[in-house]
C-alpha cells in the first residue's frame, strides 16, 4: 500500500481490493460464509466505493474522474464498469439497497399493523439492518457518510430523488397487496409512499444540518415527523380561541 499526490495536491491512498475485508461490521458479526469468488467481488466493490468516497470528500464529486477511483484501487477501468454504470451509480447503490430492504421489510410486517405503522416499523428495521451490515470509515458508519454526500451534492441528490420517484411503485405494490386494494383505482398506497419519501428527505436534511449523530438520531427525527402526520393532515393548526 502506498500513496500518490495528483495535480490538485490531493493525496490518495492506494489499497488492494482485499483491504476492506478486515473491517468489522458495526453489528459485531463477521460476514457469513460465502464462496471465494463472491467474497472477492464484494471486496473489490467495497474498495471502489471507499476510494470514491475518499476522493469525493477530498476533491468534490464533480472533480473526481472514474480513472482516479480505479487508480486508487489499482484496478482497470473496465473492472469499475463491471460494478457501476458511472460514478453516480456508486451513491445510487446505497439508495437502491435501502429501497430493496425497505420493500422486503414492509412486505414482512404483520397484517395487524396499520399501513402507517407498517411503514414506520419497516423503516426502523431497514435502518437497523443497514447499520448492522455497515462498517466504520473515518470514524463513522459508511452509510451515514453516503447520506451526507448525497444530501450535500446537488447532482447526486437529484439522481437519488429521480430513482426514488421512478421506483416508488415497488412500495405501492406491497402496500396494496397487504391491504387488499387495487393501486390502479385506490390512491392511498401512492399517497402514503409519497409521504414516506417526503419525510425521508426532511429527515436527511435535518440530520445533516443539526448535529447529525448516529442511526438513533435519524430514527428519532423520523418518529418526530411521523407523529405529526395525522395532526397535520386532519387537524387544525391555529391555536384554539377562547
Amino acid at each position: 500500500m502506498g500513496s500518490v499526490e495528483d495535480r490538485f495536491g490531493v493525496t490518495t491512498v492506494l489499497r488492494a481490493p482485499s483491504a476492506v475485508a478486515a473491517r468489522p461490521r458495526l453489528g459485531g458479526a463477521s460476514w457469513p460464509d460465502e464462496p471465494r469468488r463472491g467474497r472477492k467481488k464484494r471486496q473489490t466493490r467495497d474498495a471502489l466505493i471507499d476510494a470514491a468516497l475518499d476522493l469525493f470528500e477530498a476533491k468534490g464529486y464533480e472533480h473526481t474522474a472514474v480513472r482516479e477511483i480505479t487508480d486508487a484501487v489499482d484496478v482497470a477501468e473496465r473492472t469499475f464498469f463491471r460494478y457501476f454504470a458511472n460514478k453516480e451509480d456508486i451513491a445510487l447503490f446505497f439508495v437502491r439497497r435501502e429501497m430493496d430492504q425497505f420493500v422486503d421489510a414492509l412486505g414482512a410486517r404483520p397484517a395487524r399493523e396499520t399501513p402507517l405503522t407498517a411503514v414506520r416499523n419497516a423503516f426502523r428495521q431497514t435502518l437497523e439492518q443497514i447499520q448492522a451490515d455497515s462498517y466504520l470509515r473515518n470514524g463513522e458508519p459508511r452509510y451515514l457518510a453516503v447520506i451526507k454526500l448525497i444530501d450535500s451534492t446537488p447532482a447526486l441528490l437529484a439522481a437519488s430523488l429521480r430513482f426514488i420517484y421512478d421506483n416508488g411503485d415497488k412500495g405501492v405494490d406491497v402496500l396494496a397487496e397487504r391491504e387488499n386494494v387495487d393501486p390502479g383505482s385506490d390512491k392511498r398506497p401512492w399517497l402514503l409512499i409519497a409521504i414516506y419519501g417526503a419525510v425521508m428527505a426532511l429527515v436527511h436534511r435535518d440530520w445533516r444540518t443539526h448535529g447529525q449523530g448516529g442511526a438513533e438520531a435519524m430514527l428519532a427525527l423520523f418518529d418526530a415527523y411521523a407523529d405529526q402526520l395525522a395532526p397535520t393532515i386532519a387537524g387544525r393548526w391555529r391555536p384554539s380561541v377562547g
